[in-house]
């Protein structure tokens, strides 16, 4: 795995395209001019709880004696119920029941966990860096390439919105569905078939 093909699972993972409109649903009372400065800290936080989980995830399978297939096949899983969700959506999104949840000034819940550093995203670095840990390097720059691209469409959301209007970005959500439904496909066989020696 290359840092760009490791940084494109990452960023097709946090589906940013897809959480535009979850983010502005659940910052339409923050008032206009405190909005971005929100997702700013909500991307930020959940930035630390991916870069904690790519460096200290290993090390909580190893305790509880988790092999690299295990993993392999349970972020495949993991990534291919999110896929479906973004191809086939529901009324309110792929997270509307957090959205309903969410208070006037969100802090941590929904938007930084689960919306960028949902399960998938946490499976998805803890897969990359089983790979081969000694490339943590490469993976930090692939992790924080694709948070960075995440950022910049989430803080551009009311422009993306009104240029790509509803249907434009939901059309955008299935087409990434679609592409990480393949990604996971992959990703469960290749742990089959590294269980079974193939």
């Amino acid at each position: 795995m290359t840092i760009f093909s490791a940084a494109l699972l990452l960023f097709l993972v946090m589906d940013p395209f897809g959480n535009v409109p979850v983010f502005l649903s659940v910052l339409r009372p923050v008032k206009q001019g405190r909005r971005r400065w929100v997702i700013a800290r909500e991307l930020l936080i959940a930035l630390g709880f991916l870069v904690v989980f790519l460096f200290g995830g290993q090390y909580l399978l190893a305790a509880i004696g988790i092999s690299e297939s295990s993993v392999t096949v349970a972020g495949g899983i993991i990534l291919f119920l999110i896929a479906l969700r973004m191809v086939f959506p529901s009324p309110g999104g792929v997270f509307a029941e957090d959205a309903e949840q969410a208070s006037d000034a969100p802090v941590l819940v929904p938007l930084a966990v689960p919306l960028v550093a949902g399960p998938s995203a946490l499976a998805s670095v803890l897969f990359i860096m089983s790979k081969d840990p000694t490339r943590w390097l490469e993976w930090l720059a692939a992790l924080v390439g694709a948070w960075a691209a995440t950022g910049a469409v989430l803080l551009l959301a009311p422009n993306l919105s009104r240029l790509l209007g509803n249907r434009g970005l939901v059309a955008t959500e299935r087409l990434m569905g679609m592409v990480l439904t393949a990604i996971a496909s992959k990703m469960v066989l290749g742990g089959v078939a590294e269980f079974f020696g193939i």
